[in-house]
């Protein structure tokens, strides 16, 4: 089999192993504070956590699953299955607004954070949705084109793995948390220098996108963004 016929079938493979790998990334960064905790029983959270928690963990599954059925040539029911994803992927956008007002907002109300505190951690999750939703939408767009339509889920998955490598941060070095967030992307980028003898265009818009988001860190404090911030928690609180 010629180098060309062995990456071609391997590919399908790469993106099942990828969508595993992303679940890994999901399930290390939030064992601590919330998954190993179901060990001993059901976490104490507010429902909207739950929810969150739930849809999140959904989408996933739905990943995992879509990227199974294209591996095996099942493309009917990966079709299929994708107009159910896409209403699942607006409502991964819609809950994760949700809970980046409602998490803070109810600390605020529990006396756990000032309200400074929690304007300021706002723009985190909110600024992943917005990553999300700009590779997600055109994914969605471009849903004809497999080339492309896989690279920006990657690219929109890997968004929405910021929350999971930001509590990595607790226990590992900061640098090695980031580099664990858009290890996805890099890897994407080896195996089509591998595969391809290229690298897709997308994935060096999408990364450098990806790290400029990840920039909004040093607004947290600023106050470019803290007067933005306390408008939300002060409607909603």
């Amino acid at each position: 089999m010629s180098t060309t016929s062995l990456s071609t079938f391997s590919r399908p493979r790469f993106y099942v192993g990828m969508a595993a790998f992303m679940s890994l990334i999901v399930l290390a960064g939030f064992w601590p504070t919330y998954f190993g905790q179901f060990l001993n029983g059901i976490p104490s959270r507010p429902w909207v956590v739950h929810l969150h928690g739930m849809i999140f963990t959904g989408w996933m599954v739905l990943l995992i699953t879509q990227v199974i059925l294209a591996a095996t040539g099942k493309k009917q029911a990966h079709r299929t299955l994708g107009t159910f994803g896409i209403a699942y992927g607006f409502l991964v956008l819609a809950m994760g607004v949700v809970i980046s007002i409602a998490a803070p907002v109810l600390h605020v109300v529990a006396g756990e954070q000032t309200i400074d505190a929690a304007s300021g951690f706002v723009i985190i999750p909110l600024g992943d949705m917005v990553l999300y939703a700009g590779f997600f939408i055109p994914a969605v767009i471009y849903r004809r084109r497999p080339e492309i339509h896989k690279r920006l889920m990657l690219l929109a998955t890997t968004a929405l793995l910021f929350a999971a490598a930001g509590r990595m941060s607790n226990f590992i070095p900061m640098p090695l948390a980031v580099l664990i967030w858009v290890s996805p992307v890099l890897l994407g980028m080896a195996y089509d220098k591998w595969s391809r003898r290229k690298v897709h265009p997308l994935y060096f818009i999408g990364l450098v996108i990806l790290l400029v988001g990840f920039f909004r860190i040093f607004l947290v404090e600023s106050e470019a963004w803290l007067p933005i911030g306390r408008a939300i928690i002060r409607a909603f609180a």
